[in-house]
């Protein structure tokens, strides 16, 4: 038996003001997501903003319903909403931010485990790396270049073709 260690790489800005000016227009069209997600029943509305090659900006935000698990997240609304409409084009960047009822989240918060898999996906898909952003409603804001910083071992259609 060996045991190994997973290092993981990101950059950590203080606030909103110190990510570079395009970064901060992923981010602010995140917020306005946010602020018209549909989230009755959590009241915890997420926003996601993504820059394909063509400079396009796509945006989504989650979709709750009372029927759990039938809502969506905001990362994959925008991610399948962008490879339906613009096929063609690669993903360079996702931005995600959340906006709550109570207005007091500060730490960065991350796309959840299935949004993950589903950047990974695009990632490999494209075969090229998604810059992922996220943040709070204020506070610091984290930068990854890469899902493997998020997600380090990932299930992938490699793992399909194997034992063929």
């Amino acid at each position: 038996m060996e045991h190994k260690t997973i290092n993981i790489q990101y950059t950590e800005s203080e606030s909103f003001s110190e990510v570079p000016e395009q970064d901060q227009e992923l981010l602010s069209a995140a917020a306005k997501s946010a602020a018209s997600a549909y989230a009755p029943y959590s009241g915890f509305g997420v926003g996601a903003a993504i820059r394909l090659s063509s400079g396009r900006i796509i945006t989504g935000n989650n979709q709750e319903n009372a029927a759990y698990p039938s809502g969506l997240c905001a990362e994959r609304v925008a991610l399948f909403y962008a490879s339906a409409m613009f096929p063609d084009e690669k993903v360079e960047t996702i931005a995600v931010t959340v906006k709550t009822e109570s207005g007091r989240i500060t730490d960065p918060v991350a796309p959840c485990g299935a949004c993950r898999q589903v950047i990974a996906e695009y990632e490999n898909r494209q075969n090229k790396e998604i810059k992922i952003i996220f943040s709070g409603e204020t506070g610091r804001v984290i930068t990854m270049n890469g899902i493997q910083n998020l997600l380090p071992i990932t299930f992938n259609s490699n793992n399909l073709n194997q034992g063929k």
